[in-house]
């Protein structure tokens, strides 16, 4: 007979801390409570680290295509069919314009915007329209087009002076009658305001600097921010500045962002010359200062637009990057502002609506005209 003290053989068979059926397990341990959460956690950097790892494969991939595959030196044909000039710009080294000298009259002078793949093509329907009719300049702004592309310092001040020194090179045609487009329309009120001698007239197309705060876009919010110094510097790290900005300027980039500024196709010759600009050796310099906020005025509006005197005025409709809540205000309080609106259009209605646009040019150039004769 078996001692009661004595195990069955079935316990003794039984591992360890392993339990009969019908009984009862005792509790878990804290510890092995405590274990669930450390292994989770250990999986999760497991899988973070493997999605960082893929990450860092696939930027180091795009960076080595970049430097392999993608053109940086593309043929560059003329933006416009036009004669091509240079002058030298203390600030800003060799600037590029197009010229057609034919017509009388007073100078018209055509400024860009700036964008990661901007040029004087964006003012050519202007060029053509009046070309033969009157002395017509579109300005290639330092950074683009066939200008010097150098990587130096880019800034509203080098703008500024470049957009002042190409005036005074159509100087002997006296004062000029200026159109700017969207960031260029900073550049060229300063420049009116700095040399009102070289400025009859001002037409502001789709002009930055009229949003409300807080509705501002991305490059502009950082430029009010102040973080355009430590996005600058993340951008054109030596690394990966290149296949950044070819990643910008690739060709399904291009195409999208020219279809946030058109309220139909975005115009075929446009693209394509984005796409040959964009891919020239120093292309990305001035852009990464464009995008990083750096080129931005927050106090424009108050500082620079509030303060002209010549006559302006500001064409329009809607845009996909650029707010016009404050334009109604400056042209209550400025009786040389005037404003049409050009519709259906998004930010080029020189491309979408050219007749439009040229006969509201033309009204306020004869209404200036009329105003200072009498």
């Amino acid at each position: 007979m078996r001692r009661r003290s004595e195990p069955t053989a079935a316990a003794r068979a039984r591992p360890a801390g392993s339990a009969a059926a019908g009984e009862s397990r005792p509790p878990e341990s804290g510890s092995a409570q405590r274990g669930f959460p450390t292994r989770l956690l250990a999986g999760g950097a497991r899988g973070f680290a493997g999605l960082a790892g893929l990450l860092a494969t696939a930027v180091g991939g795009w960076i080595a295509y970049s430097a392999l595959f993608i053109r940086h030196r593309a043929p560059l044909p003329d933006a416009i069919d036009a004669e091509r000039r240079r002058f030298a710009s203390p600030a800003a080294g060799g600037v590029s314009y197009y010229a057609d000298r034919r017509g009388g009259g007073r100078p018209l002078a055509l400024i860009h915007s700036i964008n990661a793949a901007a040029s004087a093509y964006e003012m050519r329907p202007l060029f053509e329209h009046f070309r033969g009719r009157r002395p017509v300049f579109a300005l290639d702004l330092p950074g683009f087009g066939h200008s010097d592309r150098a990587d130096h310092v880019y800034s509203p001040a080098l703008y500024t002076a470049a957009v002042i020194d190409f005036l005074r090179a159509l100087a002997p045609g006296g004062a000029a009658d200026v159109v700017a487009l969207s960031l260029g329309s900073e550049f060229a009120a300063r420049a009116a305001l700095e040399g009102p001698d070289l400025v009859h007239s001002l037409t502001l197309i789709s002009p930055s600097g009229f949003s409300a705060r807080g509705e501002e876009g991305r490059s502009q919010r950082a430029s009010r921010a102040g973080t355009g110094d430590r996005l600058l510097r993340a951008f054109s790290f030596p690394l990966w500045s290149q296949a950044f900005y070819d990643l910008l300027a690739s060709p399904p980039s291009i195409r999208y962002f020219l279809r946030q500024s058109f309220a139909g196709p975005p115009d075929p010759g446009l693209v394509a010359y984005d796409d040959a600009t964009s891919h020239q050796p120093g292309a990305r310099h001035a852009p990464l200062y464009f995008i990083s906020g750096k080129l931005f005025s927050p106090d424009i509006r108050e500082t620079v637009y509030e303060r002209l005197r010549l006559p302006v005025l500001v064409l329009h409709d809607e845009d996909g990057f650029v707010r016009f809540d404050e334009l109604p205000g400056v042209a209550r309080r400025r009786a040389n502002w005037r404003i049409v609106r050009i519709a259906p259009t998004r930010g080029l209605p020189h491309f979408e609506r050219p007749v439009e646009t040229a006969r509201a040019l033309v009204h306020f150039w004869q209404k200036a005209d009329d105003e200072a004769a009498g």
